[in-house]
């Protein structure tokens, strides 16, 4: 009796909890049902990677390949270098462009005129919201025969110099483009999280004689590093997964040596040679390797800092 009176209590009081906090359940309803839809369920189709797939036999029809994908990939003769590019590319945009948002937000919370603060902050974050499509384009002609660049090289005494056909210039190319079309939507994050610290902090060190320059070294910048050290997991979760639509849109066939990576590469075998089994494969070895790499900096951000790991 006791046994089922309690239970009768937890039913109530879930019951009660439910409909007090139902707007916020349903608010969450959407993302839930995103998530599960477009996250887990295409995760059972990993499992193509271990078939031989064909589209009319479908996932369970098609025959068990077991790891032949796997050594398909790792004896495939451009296996190392499509692996070199994707990490070198994802070393630039991991740890290179990283920093740029940081810093930015830590010079624009220095600024007083708000007005000035405002303009620059909606200025540095409009690109993040224009297509890599367009991007593309413009960096196209920007470095173009009759482009800006080539029109100040021949202004100087200078030669024409197709930059996007040059395999030395893809990845100086590629790094700049990230970081203005990128850091200005990273300098919000860091500037919501500036806007949340105690000013009692700040005026302390005021009252103790510190500069600017002292607030912000030892105030600001230490209270920043834990949702750095988060916002640097995230991106090293997408380590090899550096976004197809960037370096598609930059590489040309004659770049394709230091520009050419796993997801440019699944794009060519996986959907223009129907290649699926084995795109899936690469795929998902991008996937355990991100996992792996999430796992390790993760404990190294705890270590760092109490509140820097996800877990």
């Amino acid at each position: 009796m006791k046994t089922a009176g309690k239970r009768k209590r937890q039913e109530g009081s879930l019951t009660l909890h439910f409909r007090k906090y139902f707007p916020y359940y349903a608010m969450m309803l959407p993302g839930i049902i995103y998530l599960i839809m477009f996250k887990y369920v295409p995760m059972m189709g990993s499992v193509i990677a271990f078939k031989d797939y064909s589209v009319f036999q479908g996932i369970w029809g098609s025959a068990w390949s077991g790891l032949e994908n796997f050594k398909k990939l790792f004896e495939y003769p451009d296996f190392y270098r499509i692996l070199r590019n994707t990490i070198v590319l994802g070393f630039i945009k991991t740890f290179l462009v990283f920093p740029i948002p940081l810093i930015l937000a830590l010079m624009l919370n220095e600024l007083r005129n708000a007005k000035m603060k405002k303009a620059i902050q909606t200025i540095i974050c409009i690109p993040y919201f224009i297509s890599w499509v367009v991007v593309g384009g413009l960096v196209f002609d920007f470095f173009g025969v009759g482009g800006i660049f080539n029109n100040v090289r021949e202004a100087l005494g200078m030669d024409t110099l197709l930059v996007m056909q040059k395999e030395s210039w893809f990845r100086p190319v590629y790094l700049i483009s990230t970081i203005w079309k990128e850091s200005g939507w990273g300098t919000v994050v860091y500037l919501a999280a500036i806007s949340s610290i105690d000013p009692s902090l700040y005026e302390s060190a005021s009252i103790d004689g510190a500069s600017r320059f002292q607030k912000m070294r030892y105030i600001t910048f230490p209270l920043l590093v834990p949702t750095a050290l988060i916002l640097l997991l995230l991106n090293i979760g997408n380590f090899l997964t550096l976004g197809f639509d960037q370096v598609y849109n930059l590489y040309t066939p004659m770049t394709y040596s230091v520009a050419d990576i796993f997801d440019t590469y699944v794009f060519r075998v996986g959907i223009q040679e129907a290649q699926y089994s084995f795109a899936t494969a690469v795929g998902l070895f991008q996937s355990v390797v991100g996992l792996i790499m999430v796992v390790v900096f993760n404990k190294i951000a705890n270590k760092v800092s109490e509140d820097g790991g996800l877990w």
